[in-house]
């Protein structure tokens, strides 16, 4: 049902503002990072999983943990690693002695924020446990189907560079993740307050984050943000920059629909998190890169030129016309 437009101006400050307080909840704890803060919660807003790439210390895991510990709903925990078996996720088939019969164990991605470090560790049966999960939210073990509860949230990190004793995750896997976020180095400033912090004693005391959120209100949160307006131009503007990714010639591999529906759904997240009732153009350059650059695959010649998927990304923006 179409909200008014009193309720949703109402309901996009209230948006705007418990975001501001999760954001200084995690700044107690993380100095900087704020484009990775900012994908986390449009993802938790838009209902969409997230892959959080970057070299080791620069805090992926903790701005995950932190995030988690915002929101008052339970959070789990699974390190993958190479012996890591699909059951060790989703759970198994007990023997109960006196039932005489078994019953099903619940793994740990029965939970409502999941993070799973080091995703590209395990091998690819172990992957593929989690492609009816993160799709579907439900799990089908010896033909029961067990529903997630919502909010369910699988954050997943990966080191880009450590190559041994990784396996690479298929498109297919790819695909159910709303963003791909690349985490960035600190500024100098920024290392220098780490450092201050560290001194402090603050960089490990997090039992001063304090809750901000529950699951109920993360549901009028998404409702609020899936009512926001857009104009029929800017989503053809959306389609058009999806549809230019399969004609591409520096492309092999272009978005699905299903990238064209992470873009709209991402910036009526950011357009909402920004006090704003509507979406514009520049909401959708914002999430463009983080909703792509997981789904399209460069074509060979570009690669041994030295182009990214961002490159590529950023070409189509300045191709595409942005709607007045």
């Amino acid at each position: 049902m179409e909200l008014e437009e009193s309720e949703r101006q109402t309901g996009v400050e209230a948006l705007s503002a418990a975001v501001a307080r999760v954001k200084e909840e995690i700044g107690k704890v993380i100095v900087g990072q704020d484009a990775m803060i900012e994908l986390l919660l449009a993802a938790i807003i838009a209902d969409g999983h997230v892959l959080i790439e970057g070299v080791p210390g620069v805090a992926k895991t903790l701005t995950a943990k932190l995030l988690a510990r915002c929101i008052d709903v339970p959070f789990s925990r699974i390190q993958f690693t190479p012996d890591l078996m699909p059951s060790d996720v989703i759970g198994t088939s007990v023997f109960n002695p006196q039932a005489g019969s078994f019953s099903f164990k619940r793994g740990p991605i029965f939970s409502n924020v999941v993070l799973i470090d080091e995703i590209n560790r395990s091998p690819a049966k172990t992957q593929a446990a989690l492609f009816e999960v993160m799709e579907e939210k439900q799990i089908t073990y010896d033909g029961i189907t067990y529903t997630m509860e919502a909010p369910f949230l699988v954050l997943a990190t990966q080191n880009p560079i450590e190559q041994e004793g990784t396996y690479r995750l298929p498109e297919a896997q790819l695909d159910r993740f709303m963003f791909k976020i690349e985490v960035k180095y600190p500024s100098l400033e920024e290392e220098v307050l780490i450092l201050q912090h560290t001194n402090e004693g603050k960089t490990t005391d997090l039992s001063n984050v304090q809750v901000v959120l529950t699951a109920g209100q993360i549901k009028d949160l998404r409702n609020i943000a899936s009512h926001l307006h857009i104009e029929e131009k800017v989503l053809r503007y959306i389609a058009e920059l999806i549809f230019e990714t399969r004609n591409n010639k520096s492309l092999f591999l272009g978005g699905s629909p299903r990238a064209s529906v992470a873009v709209l759904k991402a910036s009526k997240a950011v357009a909402a998190m920004n006090g704003r009732e509507f979406v514009t153009p520049d909401d959708v350059k914002r999430v463009l890169s983080p909703v792509l650059r997981h789904r399209i695959i460069l074509t060979p010649e570009k690669e041994m030129e030295g182009s990214t998927a961002d490159d590529i990304i950023d070409s189509i923006v300045k191709k595409i016309e942005v709607p007045r």
